[in-house]
Parts: C-alpha cells; structure tokens; sequence
C-alpha cells in the first residue's frame, strides 16, 4: 500500500507559494492540464429519492423554524495512518440516500409566513486539479477515487448541493434555533457549540429513530434483499463445513462475508459463528474456535445492502448434519418458543406480547426438564428462566440491526405493532460449560433460532422464511446443500 502524499509531502493547506519538497514546479504544472472532461450527466434519481424526500417533509413539519443539522460523519482512524471503512450516520443516509463521508444535510427555515424548510445537502466537490489537490491530497481523487461532482450529487439525490467546507463558517454566523444529531461531526458540533443544547438535540435524535420504526416500500423491499442474500451466505456455509472442521471458526466467517461483500455493501454486524460452547456466548464473534463433528453451530449473521439495511438471521446447526437427541430436544424447545413468539407479532398487539409468549413455553420446558423448580407462573414472576435464555426475544430492524434504539420506551418497549414494522424473533437457550445447576450433558450447548418478521395488516410475513427451521428441515436442508 503506498504512502499517501501526507506521509511524505508538505500538506496542501500548509502550502507556500504553490511549492511542494520533491515536487518540481515543471511537474506541478503538467499536472494541471491533459484531463479529459469526466463530468456525468442526465443523471436519473437514486431509487428512494422520493421517499427521503418524504422523509424530510415529514421531518421539517415535526420541527418548524428550526435550521436542522444532520451529519453523514467522518473517517475514523484505525491505527496510525490507515482508517476504517466509511458508514455513513444512518440518520443521513435515511433523509438524503448518499453515503458520502464528511456529508452534511441542512434543513434552514423558511421565512414564517412561508413555512417549511429548504434542504440543502453540503459535500466535498470534485478534487480541485488546479492547486494539486486531486494527487498530492491524502483523500485526493488520485488516491481515493472519484467522486460526485455537486452537480451530480443533485440529479441523484434531489436536493440542492453546496461545497461542505463553507459549512462550518455559515454556521457560526447563522441565527434562530438550531438541532444537530451529535456524535458524527466534531467540526460541525464545534461550530455550533453556543447554539444547540443537548436537550434540544436529543430531541432530535428520537424523532428520527421513531420515524423509522414503520418502513416505506422501499424499505421492505431492501430488507427483503438483504435477507436473501443472507439466506445465500448461510447455504454457501453449510458447503463448506468440512474446511472449517480442518480450519476454526474464521472459515464460516470469511465465507459468510465474501457473500456480504459479492452482493451487499457489508455485513451489518460482527457475524456470531460460534461452535461448540462458544455458542453460549451472546456475542461471540472473535470466531476463533475449533470447529467439530458433532457440535452444534449457532450462526447469527446479517447481509448489510448497497442502501444500508441489514437482516438479522441465526440458525443452530449440527455441524455433522444431524442433531443428537439432546440437541434435537434442546432446539425442538427453542423452535416451540420461537413459534409462540411470531404467532403473536401482529397489528394492535404490544411490543412485547411476542417476547412473554417465548419465554412462556421456555419456562414450561425448564420446569418439564426439572431444571428449575414451578409452577411456571412463578418461574415467569421471578423472571427465574432468564439464567438460560439471558436476552429480550427481538429487537426492531432496519438500517441499524438494532433499529430505532434512541426511541422512547413509550414508542418502542412499551409501544404497540403497526404494519411496516419489521422485528427479528430470537428465542434461545444457553447452558454455560460451567453452569453446575444443570446435568453435564447439558452444559455446553447454546440454541437460538431468529427471523426477520414484518408487521402486516393482518397479521404478518417471516421475510426469512427461505431458511428452514424445524430440526428434521434443517437437517434435510444441509444434506441438500451439501450434495449441490
């Protein structure tokens, strides 16, 4: 990987009469010119635009004569001179579609008679070829690649773009109340540091995660995308079982990603491929495990798109291909549970109507088992199931894979279904390798079965429903796979 011109240039803005050390002036000046015209046009609309615009309608009526700031977010180092890959906020991503880093979306107040908002998005143009830039910048287009120009960045996202870097002094001198979605841009939060307060942009930062809760068209259609692919990396999985039996757990890793990568933008979280024991860890994703015959694996992993939605899928799989009667037992449970709980996700009900119905049959399975002690409404009462199934049975997804999380309680936890929502159901049990309260044969062995559900208006659609769940399914399902 070359060094960048930073490494070993004098930087631009510390530039003196136009010359760089190592850089003749003969050089810089053949530079400038030869560079055929590159400009794109008769661009169409990005596919959502018409829903960010909505978007941002909505957004504007929610918050009248106030100038709104909302970030995309800077590249964030990863060590030294190298940084990580750039996700844009999804609240920016929600209102404009562009995933541009140091992007800024600015909704200024209309005069009051007038009402409404004017947004305008603030983006760094084409790298300037005149002074240089474009080759001895770091994040020059040489170095980095093209970029939109404004002009492009319009016809695509609908919106009236301006160069980023006059942002942060108009913003100094803007009057009137301002909210900005802290935590993506310490320039842009700097700028305004005397004109918002945490309260005011918190308020902010709510709204845009509620708002979010109930999916447009679009929307439902990217997270239908994202679960296929998923569907897709889990086959490609099953194939190669065998290699990650001579390898670890990084094999199921690699290959889930190179899925995620081929059809996707990323995966949308660190994937889970536990095997074995490791599959008792909530979040086990340093995937350095051995992976053996006769285990289970518990896979939870998620194909982030091209527009930032992401799935949320695990299955538990005997990793020989067929579950012993322990672990058919243990699953059949959790597959039980997991049943109850989609069967309740419908319109009207509350949030956490398909949680209670898990964990319900999961405590009447611990108390058939002898596990714990019933009857099982105080088993529920004392919330004594927790130390085997541990987490909530779902969460909102969407453009983060836990979506929607700076909502209320009131709006969220202790909200009501609406159709448009998309939820995962995730039951599971876990017995701890060291858990002494459960028979030996027990301990060790981690289940959790999860789909992507959307609300419907009678009732609703498991979006991943093209991946088996019952035991004698999957175990049709690798045999299949395997023999392809």
């Amino acid at each position: 990987m070359p060094e960048t011109p930073e490494e070993t240039e004098e930087p631009i803005k510390q530039r003196k009469n136009g010359l760089y050390p190592g850089v003749s002036d003969e050089l810089a000046e053949n530079m400038k010119t030869g560079w055929a015209d590159t400009e794109l046009r008769g661009l169409e609309p990005i596919a959502q635009a018409g829903h960010t615009a909505d978007r941002r309608a909505a957004l504007s009526a929610r918050f009248p004569g106030e100038r709104l700031v909302i970030p995309a977010g800077n590249l964030k180092t990863r060590s030294n001179d190298t940084e990580y890959a750039f996700r844009a906020s999804t609240e920016y991503a929600y209102l404009t579609g562009d995933q541009t880093q140091d992007g800024v979306l600015v909704l200024e107040p209309r005069p009051e008679a007038d009402g409404g908002h004017d947004a305008t998005i603030y983006l760094l143009p084409r790298s300037n070829r005149e002074n240089g830039e474009f080759w001895l910048d770091g994040q020059g287009e040489l170095w980095v690649g093209r970029r939109h120009s404004l002009s492009e960045a319009e016809q695509l996202l609908g919106i009236p773009a301006k160069d980023v870097r006059e942002l942060a002094a108009a913003l100094k001198e803007a009057t009137g109340p301002v909210r900005n979605v802290r935590g993506h841009d310490a320039g842009i939060e700097a700028a305004l540091t005397d004109k918002v307060t945490a309260e005011r942009d918190e308020e902010l930062r709510v709204y845009l995660s509620e708002a979010r809760a109930v999916k447009d068209d679009f929307e439902i259609g990217e997270l239908q995308k994202a679960v296929d692919s998923t569907v897709r990396g889990f086959e490609d999985v099953v194939k190669i079982l065998d290699k990650a039996e001579a390898t670890s757990e990084r094999y199921i890793e690699g290959t889930f990603f190179l899925r995620a990568r081929v059809e996707g933008n990323d995966i949308g979280y660190g994937s889970i491929c536990a095997a074995g024991p490791h599959a008792t860890t909530l979040h086990w994703v340093r995937n350095d495990g051995d992976v053996r015959s006769g285990d289970l694996l518990l896979l939870d992993a998620g194909v982030e798109t091209h527009t930032l939605y992401t799935a949320d899928i695990t299955r538990t799989l005997p990793i020989n291909g067929t579950f012993n009667d322990l672990q058919r037992k243990i699953y059949d449970a959790v597959y039980e549970a997991q049943e109850a709980g989609i069967a309740a996700v419908r319109p009207g009900a509350k949030f956490r109507d398909f949680h209670d119905a898990s964990q319900r049959v999961l405590a009447e399975k611990l108390v058939e088992w002898g596990l714990v002690e019933g009857p099982v409404e105080k088993v529920l009462e004392l919330g004594l199931q927790r130390r085997w199934t541990l987490h909530g049975t779902g969460h909102m997804l969407g453009m983060d894979v836990h979506d929607c999380a700076a909502a209320r309680r009131e709006a969220y936890a202790d909200g009501t279904l609406e159709p448009g929502m998309c939820l995962t159901v995730e039951p599971g049990l876990y017995f701890q390798a060291d858990d002494l309260t459960v028979p030996e044969e027990y301990r060790g062995i981690g289940v959790r079965i999860e789909d992507d559900i959307l609300v419907t208006e009678d009732g609703n659609l498991n979006l991943s429903a093209g991946l088996p769940r019952r035991s004698d399914e999957v175990e049709a399902w690798m045999a299949r796979v395997k023999q392809a």
